[in-house]
C-alpha cells in the first residue's frame, strides 16, 4: 500500500458511497482482485448502513495515519452510514475496532430483498459471503418445487434463497451447529416455514446415511471451505463428495459445485466431475458479481452447474 494507492482508494470510495445501495448490501471496493496495484489487501463492504473495512495485511507505520485519516473522513456520515468498522484480518482472531458509530454486536442486513443477521466485530467472518450473491440469486430462480441439499451450509444463505424461491424442502448440513442456529434465525427473519427446512449438525463424511435418508434431491449445492481442520481439505476430499452425487440426485438432478481458492481453477471441478461422476455433464459457470472484479478469472470464485 502506497500514498498514491490511498489516493486511488479515496476516489473510488467517495464515488461508491455516493451510489451506495441504501438498505441493500454490496461490496464497495474489492482490492483482493488485484485490479488496483497497492490495494490488494483491502476490501470495503456496505452492510445495509454499516461500512466494514477489512485489511488483510498490516499497513506500514508511515501509511497507517494516512489510511486512518481516509477512513474517518466526514463523507461516511454524509452517506448515511450508521457505523464504520475496521477489521484486521492479518491478526489472529481478526481483531476489529469501531472507528465511528455505536458498536453493534449483531446487525440485520438485506441482500436482494432477503434478510440476514450478521455478527460484527467478534468473528473472522460475519455470516454471509457477498461474492456468492449471484449464486444465491441463481438458486432462488431454480428452486421452485425442488428438494435441495445444501452442503457446508454455514449460516444457510443458499437455504434462505431456495425457500424464498419456492423450494419444497431444504436440508442444510454443517458441522458447526452455531452457524446452523444462525441459519434458523435467518429463516425466521424472512418469515419462512421451518417445517420445510432441516438442519443437520454433523460432519459430512460420517453422515452419508442421514443425508441419503432425506433424499433424493433435485438440487445439491456444494460450497466448502478450502480447509477445515480435521474434517475437510479441498484438494483431497472434494472428490469423495463428487463420487456420491449420483446416489443423492433425482433422475434429472442438478449440482452447483463451488470453489473459492485463488490457486484452484475451474478445471479442478470439471475434470473432477468427469472422473468421479461422469453421468453429470457440465452446463455453465455462473457469473460473479460485477463488484468483485478480478485480474484473473482463474482466481476468483468458481460456481459451476452440472446436470444428470
Amino acid at each position: 500500500m502506497t500514498d498514491t494507492a490511498l489516493v486511488t482508494l479515496r476516489e473510488h470510495l467517495l464515488q461508491a458511497l455516493e451510489n451506495h445501495p441504501g438498505n441493500e448490501t454490496r461490496r464497495l471496493f474489492h482490492g483482493r482482485g488485484r485490479c488496483w496495484p497497492g490495494l490488494e489487501q483491502i476490501t470495503v463492504d456496505w452492510l445495509s448502513g454499516i461500512v466494514l473495512v477489512m485489511l488483510f495485511r498490516e499497513p506500514s507505520p508511515a501509511l497507517r495515519p494516512l489510511l486512518m485519516e481516509l477512513l474517518e473522513t466526514p463523507q461516511w456520515q454524509a452517506s448515511g452510514a450508521r457505523g464504520l468498522l475496521l477489521q484486521h484480518r492479518y491478526v489472529h482472531g481478526s481483531e476489529s475496532e469501531w472507528l465511528a458509530g455505536e458498536p453493534q454486536a449483531q446487525w440485520p442486513i438485506v441482500e436482494d430483498g432477503l434478510h440476514y443477521l450478521l455478527d460484527l466485530g467478534s468473528k473472522q467472518n460475519s455470516g454471509l459471503f457477498l461474492d456468492m450473491r449471484l449464486g444465491r440469486q441463481w438458486v432462488r430462480e431454480q428452486a421452485a418445487g425442488k428438494r435441495v441439499l445444501n452442503l457446508f451450509a454455514y449460516t444457510c444463505g443458499f437455504s434462505i434463497a431456495a425457500i424464498a424461491g419456492g423450494a419444497a424442502h431444504v436440508v442444510n448440513l454443517d458441522m458447526a451447529r452455531a452457524a446452523l442456529s444462525r441459519g434458523r434465525d435467518n429463516h425466521r427473519l424472512n418469515g419462512h416455514d421451518l417445517s420445510r427446512v432441516e438442519f443437520l449438525g454433523h460432519e459430512l463424511f460420517k453422515s452419508w446415511g442421514k443425508v441419503r435418508k432425506s433424499g433424493p434431491y433435485d438440487l445439491v449445492i456444494i460450497d466448502p471451505p478450502s480447509f477445515q481442520k480435521g474434517s475437510f481439505a479441498l484438494t483431497q476430499d472434494y472428490a469423495k463428495i463428487l463420487r456420491r452425487l449420483p446416489e443423492l440426485l433425482t433422475e434429472h438432478g442438478t449440482v452447483l459445485a463451488c470453489v473459492n481458492d485463488p490457486d484452484i481453477g475451474p478445471d479442478f471441478l470439471v475434470e473432477g466431475m468427469a472422473a468421479e461422476a461422469p453421468q453429470l455433464r457440465f452446463v455453465e459457470r455462473l457469473d460473479n458479481p460485477p463488484e468483485f472484479p478480478d485480474i484473473s478469472p482463474e482466481s476468483d470464485l468458481k460456481a459451476l452447474v452440472f446436470q444428470l
